[in-house]
This record gives C-alpha cells, sequence and structure tokens, in this order.
C-alpha cells in the first residue's frame, strides 16, 4: 500500500512531542492495516474517513482518503477534535 501525506498532515506531524509520536504512529498504523477502521463523513467531507485514537490523554482524530483501486492511503489532516472538521474542509 502507497501511503501519502498532505501538506497540513506534514505540518502537524513536525510539531509532535516525542511522547505523542509513539501514539500518533499506533494510530496510522492501525488505519494502514485496515483502512475501513474509520468512520465514514457525510455531506461536504463524504471523501474522508475519520479515524479516532487517543494521545496521551486526549482524543486525536486522523482524517484521511483511501483508493481502493490505488491501493492508496492519503493522510490528510490530524488533531484534537477543536476546529478539526473546519479545516480539513478547506
Amino acid at each position: 500500500m502507497k501511503v501519502l501525506q498532505k501538506g497540513e498532515f506534514k505540518k502537524a506531524y513536525k510539531r509532535l512531542h516525542e511522547n505523542q509520536l509513539d501514539a500518533v504512529n499506533e494510530g496510522i498504523e492501525s488505519v494502514m492495516g485496515n483502512p475501513e477502521i474509520g468512520e465514514q463523513k457525510k455531506g461536504d467531507l463524504v471523501k474522508f474517513r475519520v479515524y479516532k485514537f487517543p494521545v496521551l490523554d486526549q482524543l486525536y482524530l486522523l482524517g484521511y482518503v483511501y483508493d481502493e483501486a490505488e491501493k492508496t492511503l492519503t493522510l490528510h489532516a490530524f488533531g484534537p477534535h477543536q476546529n478539526f472538521y473546519r479545516d480539513l474542509k478547506k
């Protein structure tokens, strides 16, 4: 499976502290192992799936698109719930 990272994802990933990296990497590996694990969104975000996972004591969301035909997982954004969906629409 090919994994691509969009700009917003890369920026957020770079800002992580070391103690957060393991939890985020585990979340990404979970999605890579089963791309259907995330919840399919509706409305404006219909092309996205969102997977929720804990990072330290906070719930983080990972927004991604999986293309079954090309076996490509595109990571768009991740972070806490606050403003996540608003930023994902951009």
